[in-house]
């Protein structure tokens, strides 16, 4: 679809949690198609998890973005989707690759939102692509498994926070759940959520930074719990390291159910955004050094300098395969 100017972001491009919430639309979509292509029990697709996303380039208002999925891996109650987005220009016919996500979702029964379904398998070109699938399943479910471990945290107000500190950029947003928020099933769409932990993100990058910002990459976001119709959900943010260029922000979701449903607040999601502050002319610009008070914040500093540092290798090595 084109781009229109509410789909912007104060830098003028592509809002990174509009093309966020397009990418898991496309999963959905095919994901939905194929666990229902079967004669059963009807169902759809919910996230679970999106690996980490880079923003490979920004898409710009009146240019069209092309989002495109295909399913790569199945296994016996989940569904591995790749998408891929490109802009073009359609004054110009220029076209670029913007976006690559790999997401994985879950088939959930229409008659009991608790019942996971079983996914009919696709078949291999090769026996390789099977193996290579497998892999990534086994990884990415250990990884949820520990993000969820560790998933206890909370983010409380600071009185009179000093500049550039946690405290001082950190940030959440409530928001009730409402059916324009929700599936077929009366829970939250998963690019819903992820367009609102942007948006949070984003205002704890432009608070630190004071200056336009843009988002980066996106590292695994992990839909630990269903969020239903009706509930109250706090998106909080803070910063939890700086290079020199980017910022890091972990966000989380907490869920309040408020209609009809006893149940405590819970986590739903998590993930670490990153950002990178830029001119007015879009130029990249040095980011404020984050200032860390207490043992848990240089403790999530020296996490995220750990995640920095891994990343940036992985690209350096992706370079030079490339080179050769």
């Amino acid at each position: 679809r084109i781009m229109r100017p509410d789909d912007a972001n104060v830098a003028g491009n592509v809002h990174g949690g509009t093309i966020l919430k397009m990418i898991e639309e496309a999963g959905a979509i095919i994901s939905t198609r194929h666990c229902n292509s079967q004669a059963g029990e009807p169902c759809v697709a919910a996230l679970a998890r999106v690996e980490r996303t880079d923003f490979l380039s920004p898409v710009c208002i009146g240019e069209v973005a092309n989002v495109s999925a295909e399913i790569t891996y199945t296994s016996r109650h989940s569904v591995e989707v790749q998408v891929n987005v490109m802009s073009e220009n359609i004054l110009t016919g220029a076209k670029k690759v913007t976006n690559k996500a790999t997401l994985w979702y879950v088939p959930l029964s229409l008659k009991n939102v608790n019942k996971v379904l079983e996914v009919p398998p696709i078949q291999y070109a090769r026996k390789e692509q099977e193996d290579e699938g497998k892999k990534r399943y086994e990884e990415q479910k250990l990884d949820r498994l520990e993000t969820k471990q560790r998933n206890g945290d909370v983010i409380f107000p600071v009185i009179n926070p000093e500049l550039h500190t946690v405290g001082y950029s950190q940030s959440s947003l409530i928001h009730l759940v409402g059916p324009s928020d929700c599936t077929l099933l009366g829970f939250v769409h998963g690019g819903v959520t992820m367009k609102l932990m942007d948006e949070v993100a984003g205002i704890v990058a432009a608070r630190h930074c004071k200056t336009n910002i843009v988002t980066a990459s996106v590292d695994a976001i992990n839909f630990h719990e269903k969020i239903k119709k009706g509930s109250v959900i706090t998106i909080s943010g803070r910063m939890t390291f700086t290079s020199n260029k980017s910022m890091e922000i972990e966000v989380f979701v907490d869920a309040d159910p408020f209609v009809d449903e006893p149940r405590e607040r819970y986590r739903a999601v998590s993930a670490f955004f990153t950002y990178v502050s830029l001119s007015k002319e879009g130029k990249p610009l040095p980011v404020p050094q984050l200032l860390t008070e207490t043992e848990d914040e240089k403790r999530r500093f020296d996490e995220g300098k750990g995640r920095y540092l891994q990343t940036k290798a992985k690209r350096q090595a992706q370079v030079q395969q490339a080179a050769r």
